[in-house]
């Protein structure tokens, strides 16, 4: 099997470094997201001879599709996971099985605004307001800080939102697993909260001492001679310190990648010799096949994250035929003439998809509005950036914070109007040619269907057959066949009942069939 020149000098490029793999077909959609501990070696690994010709045919199958590499460079193998979970989810990949359920890893949750805040394990965030904890790849991991936080500051688990006097009747939860009781006043409320507090202070990571307290507790259950307890205890530290740390390189983890953000954004203001760096970039992509389901794109960005809430499709309207750059030109146009209207904030950056052709269109498509924005292309066959028509393009060095920027941008543009594209190309095929009859809604569609199982048998039935469908009758009949193009019958020889020859209509047979 031959590897694309691109897959092979990638593989060379890869890092022996922790970190998620994403693997792309020759339409540029990521079809495999995989985690490492060493890229270099497990990328590498599928591409080897003696893994093609042992595989099974799922994983030959995948390397076969692979046309692109690409890989994000993470601190450790936790992270990974956790990054290669979140990718799975947003891009759903098909030749990946785990996470397609969108499953989440576990956080704990709490409510401030609640009169008795309490804590609780979910999958997904309910509100802006609550206190989010996480996430914890390990669900074991998360369990055991819950009760150790619940048992350690006196924190309710009860389920009534504002518990009373009259919940704690059926209530041992301040005996058994030492809750503060504020719904009997054992505890004040301002009392509750201030434990509450310090429950999410350590949840925080900002009260590491507190893991000394059971490390003390189980060496005093081991002088007691009781290691039943003792050994409880040492799984609640192990998991709780995993815990701990897990959740100290998580929130190091997104500050990593915004100082590497913003270092992006700095090296693309030098590049392109912005007034400032952009935080604010909008992308542009066209999408159609010889013209036919024409969609474009936009995807914004800013500080070097995907905002999807301001993502925007076009169906191309004025444009005929397979003319990108007046496609770019009509998307621009809308976009900026629409923004201006309304008020909106103009982006720092525009992008579009293309070589020089395409940034002329858009140019032009600003201009007609009185807008000079900055702009600039992205051609995907040399990786070169385009920054004015009339200069020759520059070209980055592959390992350029910048250009990575603008390729994380374009691609994903790119991936956002070929979904569109194939939505729409994916409706149509499932529209049958009945919608084009006149008085043909869905439910007389669905009877014919059921009656006849195909528009190809429909077609060759007799104006009598379709009638004698409820609710069709002769005319809308005589309406389908039309429609249709139905075949006229030809005459063929048969014999009748007395021995003479007869007429009789005869219908060509399906595609494909033959006579025996």
């Amino acid at each position: 099997m031959s590897v694309p020149e691109t897959v092979q000098r990638k593989l060379q490029e890869l890092p022996d470094a922790p970190g998620c793999y994403l693997m792309r077909d020759r339409q540029g959609r990521i079809i495999y997201v995989g985690k490492a501990v060493s890229l270099r070696k497990r990328v590498q690994s599928y591409f080897r001879r003696a893994t093609l010709r042992h595989a099974d045919p799922k994983l030959r199958g995948l390397v076969k599709s692979v046309a692109d590499l690409e890989w994000i460079v993470v601190r450790n193998e936790a992270e990974a996971l956790l990054t290669e979970g979140q990718l799975i989810k947003d891009y759903k990949p098909r030749y990946n099985v785990s996470f397609r359920d969108d499953k989440r890893f576990l956080l704990i949750c709490a409510d401030p605004a609640a009169p008795l805040p309490q804590f609780k394990l979910r999958r997904l965030r309910q509100n802006e307001r609550e206190r989010v904890f996480g996430p914890y790849a390990s669900s074991a991991a998360a369990r055991a800080t819950l009760d150790f936080v619940e048992k350690r500051f006196g924190i309710r688990k009860c389920a009534p939102a504002e518990p009373d006097a009259q919940t704690y009747r059926h209530c041992i939860n301040d005996v058994v697993r030492y809750c503060a009781a504020p719904c009997i006043g054992k505890t004040s409320r301002a009392a509750y909260r201030e434990r509450f507090e310090e429950a999410c202070a350590f949840l925080r990571g900002e009260r590491p001492q507190l893991l000394q307290e059971v490390r003390e507790r189980m060496r005093e259950a081991a002088a007691r001679l009781d290691f039943e307890r003792a050994i409880a205890l040492r799984d609640t530290l192990q998991m709780l310190q995993s815990a701990v740390r897990q959740r100290a390189r998580v929130v190091a983890a997104p500050e990593l990648k915004a100082e590497e953000g913003r270092a992006a954004l700095a090296a693309l203001r030098a590049a392109l010799d912005l007034p400032r760096p952009p935080e604010v970039i909008e992308a542009f992509d066209i999408s159609n096949i010889s013209g036919t389901f024409a969609v474009g794109s936009l995807v914004c960005f800013e500080a070097g994250r995907p905002q999807r809430s301001r993502y925007r499709r076009f169906r191309i309207r004025t444009v005929g035929g397979s003319d990108d750059p007046a496609m770019i030109g009509e998307v621009i146009g809308r976009r900026f003439a629409r923004l201006t209207r309304e008020g909106g904030r103009q982006p720092d950056l525009i992008l579009i998809d293309g070589g020089a052709t395409q940034l002329r269109a858009a140019r032009a498509a600003l201009a007609k509005l009185n807008l000079a924005l900055p702009s600039a292309g992205l051609a995907k066959r040399f990786e070169e950036l385009y920054v004015a028509p009339e200069r020759p393009p520059l070209a980055l060095p592959a390992d350029s914070p910048a250009l990575k920027l603008l390729q994380r941008v374009r691609d994903e543009a790119h991936r956002f109007a070929l979904a569109y594209h194939r939505r729409l190309r994916a409706q149509r095929l499932r529209e049958s040619a009945l919608d084009e009859v006149p008085g043909i809604g869905a439910v007389r569609k669905q009877k014919l269907l059921a009656q006849f199982g195909s528009v190809a048998r429909l077609r060759r039935a007799t104006e009598s057959e379709i009638a004698a469908v409820g609710g069709i009758g002769r005319e809308l009949a005589a309406a389908i066949r039309a429609a249709l193009g139905a075949p006229a019958p030809r005459a063929a020889r048969d014999v009748s009942l007395d021995g003479t020859a007869a007429e009789s209509p005869e219908w060509p047979l399906p595609d494909g069939e033959r006579k025996t």
